[in-house]
């Protein structure tokens, strides 16, 4: 069964006020671009307010998204509690023919996004794998090194969180992203992969994602930045 009925897009967040309306805005455009495409499509956008102290509930009920308050529990259980939701937002839809569309709310889609994501599905890709590309990123050191070790291309060996697709029934039947606080997107890439030859892995979904120095979670992306330059300096 390669055709889609269903959407829905996970955006797990932690004290993302300032970044968050662009990620909705951005998240938007895709599900109007997708449902003129495809109008018989139903989606929902589910947002995961992990340990939330800002004021990043009040900006999603301005938006059309449904919301889910946790206590902290990590990027893991987040992006499952999102998924929940959002599954629960439609009526519980036939997993089969629903797609999980995995993004973050530092992080902004492209209008094409989700229409992407749906042809891929409808080729028969069980996982879509795609690229996210670091904007704002003060040192221009750790941009360098960023590009140096990514390919934008297709075909490419990298997983991110902020874009990763899959259909529902997979990602139950491996045991959903888990509890994780850290490499949840490629341990379930890993977990997917390890069942289906179903998937690609593909530039034509590309998102932008916040270059920004400090990571609303440990060892996330800002880390990483941070850890690439600290190689660069020690090799250069």
């Amino acid at each position: 069964m390669n055709h889609v009925d269903h959407v829905v897009v996970a955006i797990p967040a932690r004290d993302e006020e300032a970044l968050l309306p662009a990620c909705l805005r951005t998240v938007t455009t895709a599900a109007h671009v997708l449902l003129r495409a495809r109008p018989g499509i139903r989606l929902s956008v589910a947002v995961a307010l992990d340990g939330c102290t800002d004021g990043s509930a009040a900006i999603v009920d301005g938006y059309d998204a449904v919301a889910v308050t946790l206590p902290g529990t990590g990027v893991g259980a987040a992006r499952d509690a999102a998924v929940e939701r959002g599954l629960s937002a439609l009526d519980h839809p036939v997993e089969q023919s629903t797609w999980v569309a995995c993004t973050d709310a530092d992080t902004m889609v492209a209008s094409h996004w989700l229409l992407r994501h749906v042809v891929w599905a409808e080729r028969g890709a069980d996982l879509v794998v795609g690229t996210a590309e670091p904007v704002g990123v003060a040192r221009g050191d750790a941009l360098a090194a960023w590009h140096a070790r990514h390919q934008l291309v297709e075909g490419h060996a990298h997983v991110h969180g902020a874009n990763l697709g899959v259909r529902a029934d997979r990602w139950r039947q491996v045991g959903r992203f888990g509890h994780r606080t850290v490499g949840e997107d490629v341990d379930l890439v890993e977990r997917v992969r390890a069942r289906t030859d179903r998937w690609v892995a593909t530039d034509t979904t590309r998102v932008l994602t916040s270059g920004r120095a400090h990571s609303r979670v440990q060892d996330g992306f800002g880390s990483y930045l941070r850890d690439l330059c600290d190689v660069r300096a020690e090799t250069g």
